[in-house]
């Protein structure tokens, strides 16, 4: 990854979606103390323009984009928005990302299916193909896809945890391929465990032709109860994990792991699959 610890600090820009709260948001605060220009992106628009607001009044220069991660043709718009205004793209978060149901697979609709990949998938899948020939003609870039603890250990969270397994073997596939392509452009992926977001929340932006979000059973109210007290007591602040980011892309690290508490359920994991398993649950 030649190059990538060059892509932070002032004259630089970064483009993140998701970035109008949490890890995105996080990030972006981070890249402009480094004194980068930031391009914040998000389908949220009030939010994304508070956020952005409050950004460049405290002194960074702050372009806000809204775009839908699922559409191609927004994506596209955010690079050609991003050139127009700062003249170049050196490091790539594609953050944006929704939740989900979490139950047996064969009663999940099929628009929560879409949804859910369209959005986490698809927004990585377009912020590759769209981003990384531009990337690619700079001196140095980096591009960072969020994951997920739950995409590097036995399967749990449903369709969200399915598309976080399938953004860290995008990710693996995307380092082998620009390692030989275009070897100034740095890849890592970045596996959160639980942070403080508006994770829990992201049906607030679940579009109409997704259809209406069928009421949670009792297993999933009592899994998303789970998820909130872990979130109180033990969730990461955001700021935390945009410095593991910045301090990942400086030392050219792959995976960035924000805790250590699911370490043993990805060894486990690992040494399953090689004795044939089956997989054990990741957690009680």
């Amino acid at each position: 990854m030649a190059g990538s610890a060059d892509v932070i600090g002032p004259g630089r820009v970064a483009v993140v979606t998701g970035a109008a709260s949490g890890i995105g948001l996080g990030l972006c605060e981070r890249f402009a103390a480094e004194g980068m220009s930031v391009v914040m992106a998000d389908v949220e628009e009030p939010a994304l323009s508070e956020a952005a607001a409050k950004l460049g009044a405290e002194g960074a220069r702050v372009l806000a984009v809204r775009t839908d991660v699922s559409s191609a043709e927004q994506v596209e718009a955010l690079r050609d928005d991003a050139v127009r205004a700062f003249g170049a793209v050196h490091v790539l978060c594609n953050n944006a990302g929704v939740g989900g149901p979490h139950g047996p697979l064969w009663q999940t609709s099929p628009g929560d299916w879409e949804w859910v990949l369209r959005v986490n998938l698809g927004g990585v899948i377009n912020g590759v193909r769209v981003f990384v020939p531009l990337l690619a003609g700079q001196d140095a870039a980096h591009i960072v896809n969020t994951a997920s603890v739950f995409g590097v250990f036995a399967g749990a969270l449903g369709p969200y945890g399915i598309s976080k397994h399938a953004i860290v073997a995008l990710s693996e596939t995307l380092y082998f391929q620009l390692r030989s392509e275009a070897p100034t452009v740095g890849v890592s992926v970045l596996c959160p465990g639980a942070v403080r977001t508006r994770f829990g929340s992201s049906a607030r932006n679940r579009p109409a032709w997704a259809g209406s979000a069928p009421a949670p059973t009792a297993a999933e109210r009592a899994s998303a109860d789970q998820f909130d007290r872990l979130l109180e007591a033990a969730g990461a602040d955001p700021s935390d994990v945009a410095a593991a980011v910045v301090d990942g892309i400086r030392s050219g690290r792959f995976y960035i792991l924000t805790s250590t508490n699911r370490n043993e359920a990805i060894r486990r994991r690992g040494e399953e699959i090689v004795a044939g398993g089956p997989p054990a649950a990741p957690f009680p």
